[in-house]
């Protein structure tokens, strides 16, 4: 018996070893420790002996089953020992290749022209507003005086949404939205006639219009400012505006014109253009911004008596001011997507 266990357990290694993948190498283990395998036929053999003889062969049984698992076990690791050595060689590094960098991102130039402009009119004393891009009528043209008939209203140039609401065309929206959250919060002060708090915002955003062409895009940003009290005047916003021309472009000697124009939220309006006092564009006039007195009608939608609260607003296109500031002349480099043009401002 024990010569036949010996032979029995050296069998079951060379079929073990001979096995090249671990399919094969459970098909023979099923040779000697499946339900019809060796070691299971000397198991039913057992029913025929005695007692004693049981024990006997019965210890000789399981001494030769732990044989053939220990080999089983031993040709198991030996197979995921050479898997694991074939992944590493696949795998290998070459580490004479020169290493690969990380190139640290940065931000998108109207980007930082975006945070330039904030940082600017918060040393003035300007809140920065948010507001939703979809927008609806009210807020976008209605409460801003823009007739039913104006053609900023007409598919030609809007963008319109289901529900009745639309991409807004610009980010004067936010005059009203903050103004009346503002009259809210100062609602009580109002009532008792009392002086309510100065508003003092800009709004920079994402707008959307139809149009597409090298100067313009579909979707581009603009700059909404606005300010509103018992005394603020043209003289004010022409203060204020200049000033921010000066500190944004770093130049003293910068000169700006306020042209008379017409909008329907502002009365007298203007558009507001500078000349450069030196470099490519020195001498010539370049519109920027519009602005003006803040309509009588808007005043109102806001909640506020137009007799007693005046104030001025404008409008600027960062893009505008970024393409000026970097001296690029096409608007649609910006959203391209180009490394090769993007790295240029890091």
């Amino acid at each position: 018996m024990n010569a036949s266990n010996d032979e029995l357990v050296t069998h079951a290694k060379l079929a073990f070893d001979q096995a090249k993948s671990p399919a094969d190498l459970e098909n023979a283990k099923a040779l000697f420790l499946g339900k019809t395998g060796r070691i299971t036929e000397l198991m039913k053999g057992l029913s025929a002996l005695s007692v004693e003889e049981k024990k006997a062969q019965g210890a000789l049984i399981n001494k030769l089953k732990q044989g053939i698992e220990e080999a089983l076990q031993q040709r198991r690791l030996e197979m995921q020992a050479a898997e694991l050595d074939r992944q590493l060689r696949a795998e290998a590094l070459d580490v004479t290749l020169p290493g690969r960098s990380r190139h640290k991102g940065g931000l998108h130039p109207v980007s930082m022209t975006m945070e330039r402009i904030e940082k600017v009119f918060a040393s003035m004393g300007f809140e920065v507003a948010q507001g939703p891009e979809i927008e609806t009528d009210w807020f976008n043209f209605t409460a801003l005086n823009t007739p039913q008939n104006h053609p900023a209203r007409s598919m030609h140039d809007t963008f319109y949404v289901e529900g009745g609401h639309l991409l807004r065309t610009h980010t004067s929206p936010m005059q009203i939205r903050h103004a009346v959250q503002h009259v809210k919060r100062h609602k009580s002060l109002i009532d008792q006639g009392l002086s309510m708090p100065e508003i003092r915002v800009i709004a920079p955003g994402r707008t959307y219009r139809v149009d597409s062409d090298a100067t313009h895009s579909p979707m581009f940003h603009q700059c909404e400012g606005l300010w509103i009290g018992e005394q603020v005047s043209f003289k004010d916003l022409k203060v204020v505006f200049t000033n921010f021309c000066k500190m944004f472009f770093e130049s003293e000697d910068l000169i700006l014109r306020f042209r008379p124009s017409f909008f329907p939220f502002t009365e007298p309006s203007a558009e507001i253009d500078i000349q450069f006092p030196s470099g490519p564009l020195a001498g010539r006039w370049l519109e920027v911004a519009g602005s003006g007195q803040v309509h009588p009608n808007v005043v109102r939608n806001m909640g506020l008596d137009p007799e007693r609260y005046i104030g001025f607003a404008f409008g600027m296109g960062p893009d505008r001011l970024t393409m000026l500031r970097y001296g690029v002349n096409d608007l649609r480099l910006f959203f391209d997507g180009d490394l090769r043009f993007l790295n240029q401002f890091q």
